[in-house]
């Protein structure tokens, strides 16, 4: 049987005798002796084989072949000084092979290079459709040895030092509206009914603060049908908490413990205590965004009053039908941002025109204070203007402004992009540096076009703020969102505990009496029964751990991923299923295919 894991042999162990297991990372001929990489999970260890020291492992060891399994058994020696490697944990010594099993050898050629030696050049969709072979590398094994860290420090965390209860919630349950779409899962012995597969386990975690569990957590898996991109996928995992008998202040007060903890154990890193907080007016004037990247100045400022009665119909026609007028200034952007990127055609202009914007306006300053633009604009900037211009967006000599007029939503989404790009652009971002912050006092609701009603901006269950309760539909909410480096990490709110509170907000987001009562009758008539003050957070566990790691995509923080077609490369799912287990649910497909394969690429 093993006795130890390749990574975790040491100087200590000298003279002892060892059976290790693993994969061949890679072998080397070195005129006469072999030298074996042998890997496993916890790292990499030399294995030594010759003619004269071992001669009966010598022929197996010349046969062996990268990704090999192979057991060796052995005594633990100390490495020539010529030979120390002091990248490795185990570079102080190495086992002379007394002998070698192979316990499976690779019986084809590998799509790609498994030992990390070699560089990480393999395309996505090889590595997905591989992923077993992809898992083995060192970059996958650190990212997941680090998520298992991150869970870990999370359950010691809670459980050890907030009393809280790991309790497990249903994962078939009904659809509800306000979300994304569900994933649907027929009924066998209900034909014609549903379930739904969990987007949150809201409602449910809800009901457990009702129960009595006053302090409930989970790692839960939850399930969303929507377009997908890097930090996205259709199953994901996040971190579920909710409290009762506890303010606003209180649940953000412990989660800020937690995240401390998380960010100290894996990265080190000491988070600011207090966490800043920063209001979701607050935000979207200065930043244009609720997930606002404050590791840089940059602010957007708006100008709508100077402008509002001046000649220039692009400024005062939008600030008339409702809009704004602002401006980002860039330092320095003079000299590193061309009309050309501003204008139809340009870089900076499809970043804009992407967001949703017309175009872009902009003025550059001069030496003195002058400044340079054409057309209408230049023909309306009055001194007055120019001079409280400069005083607001405290311009330099160099400097860019940029400007965004419209629809308010348009304009901060456009320049909120805008400063992102040309922050990375300008070298503006410390990659050092981290930023953190709670985004709180959210709107309750937000405007539907297309349906032409108000919908919950988090949920339906958010309660609003007291002070608010006269006028719904102007409310904020409790409602609370963790940033960090411009990335929502996690978010929650204090929730409505009140029935008659709870039957409003269903009917401010347009749900009849029935329709409320069908959908979530059982959660409303549970708040007559005793059902305490609570409120929670939820963390994308993904997410952050991709944070944690530096990755850029989701998808190499999960083991077995999905494509952005939501495909998994490896096991060919989704796939067609027989008629007759159609026919058992009760099921019809009406899709016709208008080719044999779906697209498999990502």
């Amino acid at each position: 049987m093993r006795t130890h894991y390749c990574g975790e042999v040491r100087t200590e162990d000298l003279d002892q005798r060892v059976v290790l297991n693993g994969w061949v990372d890679r072998r080397r001929d070195h005129g006469g002796v072999i030298f074996i990489d042998l890997r496993d999970r916890t790292g990499i260890i030399q294995i030594v084989s010759d003619p004269e020291r071992t001669p009966k492992t010598y022929p197996l060891a010349e046969s062996l072949r990268n990704e090999y399994v192979i057991q060796v058994e052995g005594r633990v020696t100390k490495r020539p000084a010529e030979s120390l490697n002091p990248k490795l944990p185990t570079g102080t010594i190495e086992i002379y092979a007394e002998r070698i099993e192979v316990l499976n050898p690779v019986h084809q050629q590998l799509p790609f290079q498994v030992s990390k030696t070699d560089t990480d050049g393999v395309r996505e969709e090889l590595r997905l459709k591989y992923r077993y072979l992809d898992l083995r590398r060192d970059r996958m094994q650190a990212n997941l040895k680090l998520r298992h860290e991150v869970v870990k420090t999370i359950r010691r965390y809670l459980e050890d030092q907030e009393n809280f209860l790991e309790i497990e919630t249903p994962v078939l349950t009904r659809s509800t509206p306000e979300g994304a779409r569900d994933f649907l899962v027929p009924s066998r012995v209900n034909p014609g009914e549903w379930f739904a597969l969990p987007q949150s386990p809201q409602l449910f975690k809800q009901l457990l603060m009702i129960s009595g569990y006053d302090r409930y957590y989970q790692i839960a898996r939850c399930f969303r049908d929507e377009d997908l991109r890097a930090d996205r996928q259709p199953e994901f995992t996040q971190l579920d908490m909710e409290m009762s008998f506890m303010s606003q202040d209180e649940i953000m007060d412990l989660n800020e413990g937690l995240m401390r903890q998380v960010f100290k154990v894996i990265r080190g890193i000491d988070l600011p205590h207090p966490i800043p907080r920063m209001t979701y007016q607050e935000a979207m004037d200065q930043y244009g965004t609720d997930r606002p990247d404050t590791r840089f100045s940059m602010k957007l400022v708006n100008v709508s009053d100077l402008f509002k009665d001046c000649g220039f119909k692009v400024f005062s026609g939008a600030i008339a039908q409702g809009g704004a007028v602002k401006v980002l200034p860039v330092p320095g952007g003079n000299a590193k941002v061309s009309n050309v990127r501003i204008k139809p055609g340009g870089d900076l202009f499809r970043e804009a025109s992407e967001a949703g914007a017309r175009g872009l306006a902009y003025i550059r300053v001069r030496e003195n204070g002058d400044l340079d633009t054409i057309g209408a604009i230049k023909e309306n900037l009055t001194p007055e203007i120019t001079q409280e211009l400069l005083a607001r967006t405290q311009a330099q000599a160099g400097d860019l402004l940029l400007f965004g007029a419209g629809a308010t939503n348009i304009v901060n989404a456009s320049l909120s992009r805008l400063r992102l790009v040309l922050g990375e652009e300008l070298g503006l971002i410390d990659p050092q540096h981290s930023s953190i912050l709670w985004v709180t006092d959210f709107p309750m609701f937000e405007w539907n076009a297309e349906e032409q009603r108000l919908e919950a901006l988090h949920h339906p269950f958010t309660a609003p703020k007291p002070e608010d309760l006269a006028d719904l539909k102007t409310a904020r909410s409790q409602a609370y969102d963790l940033v960090y480096n411009g990335l929502e990490i996690g978010g929650g709110s204090v929730r409505i505990h009140q029935p008659q509170v709870q039957k409003q907000v269903f009917s401010t987001i347009g749900l009849s009496e029935a329709e409320a009562h069908n959908k979530f009758g059982f959660l409303v008539e549970a708040f007559n029964y005793g059902a305490p003050p609570h409120g929670g957070i939820a963390y994308g566990l993904d997410r952050l751990v991709m944070i944690l790691a530096d990755e850029e995509s989701i998808r190499d923080t999960i083991a077995f991923p999905k494509t952005q077609q939501a495909r998994c490369l490896l096991t060919g799912a989704p796939a067609k299923v027989d008629d007759r287990q159609l026919k058992e649910l009760e099921v019809v497909s009406t899709y016709v295919a208008d080719q044999e394969s779906p697209e498999q690429g990502l």
